[in-house]
C-alpha cells in the first residue's frame, strides 16, 4: 500500500506555480529523499502532501484515503510532520514539546511517548529544559522527537539536517532510516546529496516545480542531472559513496 500518493498535482503559491503536474508514490518502509535547488518545490511537495495548502489540480492520498476527505485526527494519525521552521513560540520544556506529537494522548501516556522519542534522538538530558534556553541544534533534536513521538506510519521532514553539526546529521539520518526498517515511511527534503545517496532508497529530483528524476540514488543522481540541475559533477566510490565537485563553466568536470 502507498503511504503517500500525489497524482498529477499542480499548486500555486503567491501567484507562482510551485508544483507543475507532480506525481509521486511512497510505499511502506521506503525512505524517499526529495532533492533539488532552492525554490525547486521540495517544501511545497511536503506541504501539499499534508494538506497545508490546496492544490489547483490533481489529487493527494494518504494511505487509502483521499486527503481532502480526511479530518484533522485522521491526518495526524496517518502522517507526522517535521517543518523547516525551528521556532518554538513558548519556552516549554522539551518533554512537553515532544508530547505535542501525540495530541490524542494525555498525562502519563503522552509523557512516556515523549521520553522515548527524546531518548531516540539522544536528548533525554533536555527533558526539563525550556526550548528557548537551548541552542538551535538542541531545539532541532527536540522537534524531531516531537515528530517521532507520533509513531505515524508516514513521516514528512522538511530539511531535517539544517543547522546541525556532522555528528547530529548522521544521528538524524540513522533515526530516520531506523524508522523505515521498522516499516514506517519517510519523505525528507535534503540538500546534502551525498547523505541522500547513502541513506535513501529512492531520490526524487525536483526542479522548477517538476520531477526530473525518480529512481535509486545512482540512477537519479546521473551525470546529466548533477550537471544540469545542481551544476556539479559526481564520482561514485566502489562502496557507493558520492563525492561532488563544481562543474567547469556549467558542464560536468572530467
Amino acid at each position: 500500500m502507498n503511504r503517500l500518493e500525489l497524482r498529477d498535482v499542480t499548486a500555486r503559491l503567491g501567484g507562482r506555480t510551485v508544483l507543475d503536474g507532480v506525481s509521486l508514490r511512497v510505499g511502506a518502509g521506503e525512505f524517499v529523499a526529495l532533492c533539488g535547488p532552492n525554490g525547486a518545490g521540495k517544501s511545497s511537495t511536503i506541504r501539499v502532501g499534508l494538506g497545508l495548502f490546496q492544490v489547483e489540480g490533481g489529487e493527494v492520498w494518504l494511505g487509502d484515503e483521499r486527503l481532502s476527505t480526511m479530518n484533522a485526527k485522521s491526518r495526524a494519525e496517518a502522517a507526522a510532520y517535521l517543518p523547516q521552521e525551528r521556532r518554538v513560540a513558548w519556552n516549554m520544556p522539551a518533554r512537553a514539546v515532544a508530547a505535542l506529537g501525540v495530541p490524542f494522548l494525555s498525562g502519563g501516556a503522552a509523557d512516556a511517548r515523549a521520553d522515548c522519542a527524546l531518548a531516540e534522538v539522544e536528548a533525554s538530558h533536555l527533558a526539563e529544559r525550556g526550548c528557548a534556553d537551548m541552542s538551535g541544534g538542541e531545539r532541532a533534536r527536540v522537534l524531531l522527537a516531537r515528530a517521532l513521538a507520533s509513531d505515524a506510519p508516514l513521516l514528512l521532514a522538511d530539511e531535517p539536517l539544517a543547522g546541525l553539526d556532522p555528528d547530529a546529521e548522521l544521528m538524524v539520518m540513522d533515526r530516520l532510516k531506523a524508522r523505515t526498517r521498522a516499516g514506517s515511511s519517510v519523505v525528507a527534503s535534503l540538500h546534502d546529496l551525498a547523505l541522500a545517496a547513502r541513506y535513501a532508497d529512492r531520490i526524487v529530483i525536483i526542479d522548477r516545480g517538476r520531477i526530473v528524476a525518480d529512481a535509486a540514488p545512482r540512477d537519479a543522481l546521473s551525470d546529466v542531472v548533477l550537471a544540469d540541475v545542481f551544476k556539479v559533477a559526481g564520482r561514485w566510490s566502489p562502496a557507493g559513496d558520492l563525492s561532488l565537485t563544481r562543474c567547469r563553466t556549467g558542464s560536468a568536470a572530467a
